[in-house]
C-alpha cells in the first residue's frame, strides 16, 4: 500500500493507516463541498487535524472514516470545519478600513438618517474580528452620532462555513492584547474589559447577525448588500471557482456598491468587466 508516514511528523501520534488514495478522496471531499483545494503539501494537516475524530468512531484507517463521511452528513460537515484555516485580526489589511472611513461611509450614514436602508456582509468572517472592526469604523469617534446611526436601517451579516468560529463571532470576546491593534479611540468607545478578555460593546453586536453559509451552496439572502467585505477567502479556491464565486458576490452588490478583497487576490471572470479598481483590492459596482 502507497502509505504515508505518520510517526516521523507526529511524535506519539497513533499510526493510522493514511494512503495517498485516502488524501485524494478526503481532498475530492473538501474541494466538492466547499471549494477548496488541498494540495498534496497539506497531506500531513489533513492527518493531524482528524486522527482525533478516527479515535472518537472507533476507526483504524482513514479509508474506514472516509466510509462513514460518504453517508454521515454531520460528521462531513465537522470534517470540512475542522480543515478550515482561520486566521485573523483586527484591522487586517487597513487600507480597507480607511477607504471605507473616508470614501463610503459619509454617504452611507447620510442616507440612514435620512431613512433609507443600508446592508454590508463580511463573507468570511471567521471569528469576528473583520465584521466588528467595519463596525466600529462605521460607528466611528462621535458617541452621539454613533447612537443615531444605530437606530437607523443599517444591518451587517457576518457568514462562514465553520460552525466554530461562528460561535466566536457571537461571543465578541477576545484575549485583551489584541486591543492593541484597534485605533485608540475606536477601542475607547466600543470595547469593553473582562477580566484577561476584551468584548465588543452592546451597540457594536446589535448591529450584526451571524449566519452559517457555504459559499458552494445556496445563499438564502435578502436583497442586495452596498458593501461586501470577502478577504483572503479565494486564495483557496481554483480559478473556475473564484470566478463563480465572484460573478455571485457581484450580482449581491448594489449598483456603485464597494467590494473588498485580500491583497493577494485579484477580479477574475464576469467579475472584472461589472466593477472597476477605486484603490488597492477596493472595487465599486458600475452603475449601468
Amino acid at each position: 500500500m502507497n502509505a504515508l508516514s505518520a510517526k516521523s511528523a507526529f511524535e506519539g501520534a497513533v499510526d493510522f493507516d493514511y494512503s495517498q488514495e485516502d488524501f485524494r478522496a478526503l481532498s475530492k471531499l473538501v474541494y466538492a463541498d466547499a471549494g477548496i483545494v488541498m494540495p498534496e503539501g497539506k497531506a500531513m494537516l489533513i492527518y493531524s487535524r482528524l486522527t482525533k475524530f478516527l479515535r472518537e468512531r472507533g476507526c483504524r484507517t482513514f479509508a474506514e472514516y472516509i466510509g462513514i463521511l460518504n453517508s454521515d452528513a454531520e460528521e462531513r460537515r465537522r470534517t470540512i470545519n475542522a480543515l478550515t484555516t482561520n486566521h485573523t485580526k483586527f484591522f487586517r489589511e487597513n487600507h480597507h478600513f480607511e477607504h471605507f472611513a473616508r470614501q463610503v461611509r459619509p454617504g452611507l450614514i447620510k442616507r440612514a438618517l435620512a431613512g433609507g436602508r443600508v446592508r454590508m456582509w463580511s463573507a468570511g468572517c471567521s471569528s469576528g474580528e473583520e465584521v466588528y472592526s467595519l463596525i466600529m469604523t462605521l460607528l466611528g469617534e462621535d458617541k452621539a452620532l454613533a447612537q443615531r446611526i444605530a437606530a437607523t436601517d443599517i444591518a451587517i451579516l457576518a457568514s462562514d462555513l465553520a460552525d466554530h468560529v461562528i460561535a466566536a463571532g457571537k461571543a465578541a470576546t477576545y484575549p485583551a492584547h489584541v486591543a492593541d491593534e484597534m485605533p485608540p479611540r475606536l477601542r475607547q468607545n466600543w470595547v469593553n474589559a473582562d477580566g484577561p478578555n476584551i468584548v465588543m460593546s452592546d451597540m457594536v453586536r446589535s448591529l450584526v447577525r451571524f449566519r452559517q453559509l457555504n459559499f458552494m451552496g445556496d445563499w438564502p439572502l435578502k436583497g442586495m448588500f452596498d458593501i461586501i467585505f470577502c478577504r483572503n477567502v479565494m486564495i483557496y479556491f481554483d480559478e473556475p471557482t473564484k470566478a463563480k464565486l465572484l460573478d455571485r458576490l457581484c450580482a449581491a452588490l448594489e449598483p456603485g456598491g464597494y467590494l473588498y478583497i485580500g491583497h493577494s487576490e485579484r477580479l477574475v471572470g464576469p467579475a472584472a468587466e461589472l466593477c472597476e479598481p477605486v484603490g488597492p483590492t477596493t472595487y465599486r459596482k458600475i452603475e449601468r
